[in-house]
């Protein structure tokens, strides 16, 4: 089928009216910042105007802020294949790193090895390091290529710390194999899904993850700095007291007791104080999904990844650039990178007519695809501004070669 019949047929094409979409912009970054849904700044407006601005201190009762974060907890649970009551959405995805990272080490305390890939993200490689600075006591980091780490698995190892899709090319673990060998020999799992929930079909239960976090910002589209999420199986919460005892933690936060308590539940993974317009914001986004088939959108993100990576290569087969990520569509998550020299400056063209990617270092422009509010016909369109781009030399133009901060 054309794009035009993909459209027509599309199951999800309805969803897309649930967005702020701007005018004249393909949006193929929903892998770093999803778009705003609409329902978001009205829950906003009114969590400030009538539930902050009008209870004040009489909402964490009056309007239950105080159970948000269990609540969103809930709603992602359900995305990502975990039981009601075994996520909670709280502070970042490197703070929560820490929280499962520490806990997992201390119930492996005889082993010192913190088995990671060299595709993963770099804040979870940074965070990891820094733990094992605080603790001293021993452990390492050993890193592998991406398609070493099962044969690396070993008796030395105490934790496998893994980000299920590779954030630069769309590389994807298979999460219940290695699980499956890892804890064969007795090591527990950490699963990053901030490339994975609400892009494609996760269930943690299945797989039997010990524990998994990600962020609610990228295909979830909570909003920039929108809280993340940390899901541990259930059978652990007792297993262990969190590192970062911070008073909503505690079993009893409002007894006000001088010494830490962990509460029973997943609660003891929170620290500080709920955000909660941000945590609002991130509950009313994920509204749009309460009755979408997953499945559905697995499949249109591949048959999109597919469509872009056949034009593209059809279109700018005259120029240097070639396909980073896995052709097969079943061993990508929901994006394609393409190697690019002077990509930096080629995306930068391709923003300023319309089409918002991104650049990873050194070489990669990076495209997502949110099945939620991309239609096919807007993959082909892509395609023929990037082959205007290079064909036209549009990059050289001085004004896209100077770096932002942002990427």
């Amino acid at each position: 089928m054309d794009a035009a019949e993909l459209d027509g047929n599309d199951p999800l094409a309805d969803k897309r009216s649930c967005f702020e979409i701007p005018e004249g912009v393909i949006y193929l970054d929903g892998n770093s910042l999803g778009m705003l849904p609409k329902s978001v700044s009205a829950r906003v407006s009114h969590v400030v105007s009538r539930e902050w601005g009008g209870s004040l201190i009489k909402g964490w009762n009056d309007h239950d802020w105080i159970g948000l974060p269990g609540r969103v907890g809930d709603k992602i649970a359900a995305l990502i294949g975990a039981p009601a009551g075994s996520v909670i959405v709280a502070d970042s995805t490197s703070l929560n790193l820490v929280k499962v990272l520490s806990a997992a080490l201390s119930m492996r305390p005889e082993r010192k090895v913190i088995l990671s890939d060299t595709g993963n993200f770099p804040t979870d490689l940074y965070m990891a390091q820094g733990l094992i600075s605080t603790l001293d006591k021993g452990h390492e980091l050993r890193l592998v290529e991406p398609e070493d780490v099962a044969s690396a698995i070993d008796e030395t190892v105490a934790v496998l710390m893994l980000t299920e899709v590779d954030y630069r090319i769309g590389r994807r673990h298979n999460m219940p194999e290695l699980t499956s060998a890892a804890q064969d020999v007795d090591i527990l799992t950490i699963w990053d899904l901030a490339h994975s929930a609400g892009a494609l079909p996760v269930d943690v239960t299945a797989s039997k993850a010990d524990f998994a976090i990600g962020c609610g910002y990228k295909y979830l589209n909570g909003g920039p700095g929108a809280p993340a999420f940390v899901y541990v199986r259930p059978d652990h919460l007792r297993g262990f007291e969190p590192s970062l005892s911070g008073w909503m933690g505690h079993a009893e936060p409002f007894a006000f007791d001088l010494e830490y308590r962990p509460a029973n539940g997943i609660d003891r993974m929170l620290v500080g104080t709920p955000a909660i317009l941000a945590l609002s914001a991130l509950d009313a986004a994920l509204d749009v999904w309460e009755d979408v088939e997953i499945g559905d959108v697995r499949r249109k993100s591949k048959q999109m990844g597919d469509l872009f990576i056949k034009e593209v290569e059809a279109r700018c087969a005259g120029y240097s650039l070639g396909l980073f990520s896995p052709r097969d569509a079943t061993k990508r998550g929901s994006q394609v990178s393409f190697r690019c020299p002077d990509g930096y400056a080629v995306m930068q063209a391709l923003i300023a007519n319309g089409v918002v990617g991104d650049f990873r270092a050194p070489d990669i422009i990076r495209f997502g695809f949110t099945p939620l509010y991309l239609k096919y016909a807007e993959i082909v369109q892509a395609a023929e501004i990037l082959e205007r781009v290079l064909g036209q030399k549009l990059w050289q133009d001085p004004r896209y070669q100077k770096k932002a901060k942002v990427t």
